[in-house]
This record gives structure tokens, sequence and C-alpha cells, in this order.
């Protein structure tokens, strides 16, 4: 028995059930479905993946499966197509928010928003003139690629007019006396204390 030179029927059938059913069939059920015989589906479905015994149908089963990934890959200019299909969709059935919701995906995909989480510790108002000048320094290399012509003398000038002088003073506490309907004794004792001095 010498190697066949095409593909039968059963071998291209088995090759696709195999591919398009990944994950959902088993090798044994792809090789019944592609009628062969129950009693040595098991090992028909060994022998049909084996390079050596069948290798026309290994290569068939390797071309659909590259087949496949090319359809369902993801690069960024599929990946944005897509997303503008979506939104387009989406302003066609006027669902607003999906379509801003798919334009703002493509607007992150593309690299258009950046997110930022910034978290304080501490306070300006805490800082001497010396810790002020060290932090302004630290944020300024920091962020230096996006801030683009900001000085530190500028960038130190802005901080310093917002920030509030470390000498404040308190209002003075205002006196509310408090009346309570239940302590009569208390106001006319207080009354009368105040009256006999």
């Amino acid at each position: 028995m010498g190697l066949s030179k095409q593909l039968t029927p059963k071998q291209i059938k088995f090759a696709q059930e195999l591919v398009y059913n990944e994950g959902r069939k088993t090798a044994t059920q792809c090789a019944i479905e592609a009628k062969y015989s129950e009693d040595r589906a098991h090992v028909t479905a060994s022998e049909l993946q084996n390079p050596k015994m069948y290798p026309l149908v290994v290569q068939y089963i390797g071309e659909l499966r590259q087949e496949i990934q090319k359809k369902y890959d993801i690069n960024f200019e599929s990946h944005l197509a897509q997303l503008g299909d979506m939104r387009n969709k989406a302003l066609d059935a006027k669902a607003w928010t999906a379509a801003i919701n798919a334009e703002v995906a493509r607007g992150k995909a593309a690299g258009l928003y950046v997110e930022q989480k910034i978290i304080r510790t501490g306070k300006l108002d805490d800082l001497s003139e010396e810790e002020l000048d060290k932090r302004i320094a630290e944020v300024l290399d920091q962020y230096s690629p996006i801030l683009e012509g900001v000085e530190h003398e500028e960038f130190k000038d802005v901080v310093r007019k917002t920030k509030p002088k470390s000498n404040r003073t308190l209002p003075k506490p205002i006196d509310i006396e408090l009346k309570d309907d239940s302590d009569s004794s208390y106001e006319s004792s207080s009354s009368s204390s105040s009256s006999e001095s």
C-alpha cells in the first residue's frame, strides 16, 4: 500500500470537521461524522493525524488551521477597522452610547488616550522651600516627555502662587448661646448672677 497522491472526500470531511469543531468535538467524533466506521473511529482518527501514514491529510489540516487563524487574527489595522464598523452600525441604529464606546475603544487602541492615576501623599503646604524645589525638579524630570516647554522656574512660580502661606491665622471663635427650654432654671440663675455683679 503506497501513499495516496490526493485526498479522498472522507479525508477532506474529517479534516474540516476536526478544524472547524476544534474544542467542541473529539477526533473520534469527527471521524464518525466523516462516515468512517464507528468501531474503528478512534484508531482511524489517530492514523489520519499521523504525518507518516497520511501526510496529505495532516498537511490539509495545517492549511485549514492557518486559514482559520488568518481569518480571526487580530492586528492593529483590522482591530481599528472592526471597531469602526461597530461604531458605524451603532450610529445607524441610533445607539449613541455604543457608538461612543466603540470610538473611545478605537482611540485607546490607537494610543490617543493615556490613562494616568496620580496618588498624592502629603501637602505642598508642609514642604519647605528646598523640599518644594526638589519635588518640582523630580516632577519635571519624570514628566518631561509630556511637558514641552515648561521650565523649572515657571512651574515653581505657578506652585508658589497657588500655595497658601503657612502662617495662616485661624478665625476667631464665635460665642454661641444655647437655649434649652427644659432647663429654665439655668437661664434664670445665669441672668440673676449676671445682674448681681
